[in-house]
């Protein structure tokens, strides 16, 4: 089974295809920047999808077990990922018992759920004291702007910085570091090439139907790297998606 064969939704980003290679490159970062805090732990990421983020994590992790509620996800996740153990189940019932886990990944989910705060417990619960939340999530500031109602229909509800440093705090964790995802200086560069957001661009491409790519757009998105993203706390509202770390007392 290949990456190719799982139905592209827009919300499930998958790599090796040349058009989605900008969102894939840009939630990479956020694991490439965590990697460390994974380092010989024992690691849930919860709603891992196509499974390359616990794969990447399997890479320096003692072990990676990845969770996901989709059937065909978690088939595909076994097949191409060997290092990865993949189980299907709720996020909101987490299975696994109490301060099993040294570190909890959720990258670019949170969002997706109905029940943020049960989730949140339920990782407070499995985590050991000191384990860790590592976090992404899009802001929703930039990601819909102007709005309290997500523009994403896959989305339940977005959160803006403020919003899920209080939700993290209100779950009983200890926030460690609260950071924004931005485009760096090429990305910046491409964004004025584009006529002034590379993300527009590609968004204006997708909704306009079946044509093909123009080709200096595509061959920009396919050419993004890891490197291409900064990931730090200034301007954090302006940011593009927020970073978290948070530590079970």
């Amino acid at each position: 089974m290949t990456a190719e064969s799982l139905p592209l939704t827009g919300e499930r980003t998958v790599p090796g295809i040349a058009e989605e290679n900008y969102w894939f490159r840009r939630h990479e970062a956020a694991y490439a920047a965590l990697l460390p805090h994974c380092a010989g732990a024992t690691v849930l990421e919860a709603g891992c999808g196509e499974g390359y983020g616990a794969d990447l994590i399997a890479s320096v992790a003692a072990r990676v077990v990845g969770l996901d509620y989709d059937e065909l996800t978690v088939a595909h996740v076994a097949k191409c990922y060997p290092r990865v153990s993949v189980l299907r189940g709720n996020l909101v019932a987490l299975p696994f018992a109490d301060g099993a886990i040294d570190v909890v990944a959720n990258f670019q989910v949170i969002e997706h759920l109905w029940d943020q705060p049960g989730f949140l417990a339920e990782c407070l619960r499995v985590l050991r004291p000191g384990g860790r939340l590592l976090l992404t999530t899009p802001n929703r500031i930039t990601f819909s702007p102007g709005r309290d109602t997500p523009l994403n229909p896959f989305h339940t509800r977005e959160l803006a910085a403020a919003e899920l440093d209080e939700l993290l705090r209100a779950a009983g964790f200890r926030v460690e570091l609260l950071a924004g995802l931005h485009h760096g200086p090429r990305l910046r560069a491409l964004d004025a090439a584009h006529g002034g957001s590379i993300i527009e661009a590609q968004v204006a491409v997708v909704l306009g139907g079946d044509g093909p790519w123009p080709e200096p757009l595509l061959g920009d998105v396919a050419g993004v790297g890891v490197g291409d993203f900064a990931i730090h706390a200034e301007d954090i509202d302006a940011s593009l998606d927020l970073v978290a770390v948070a530590v079970r007392p």
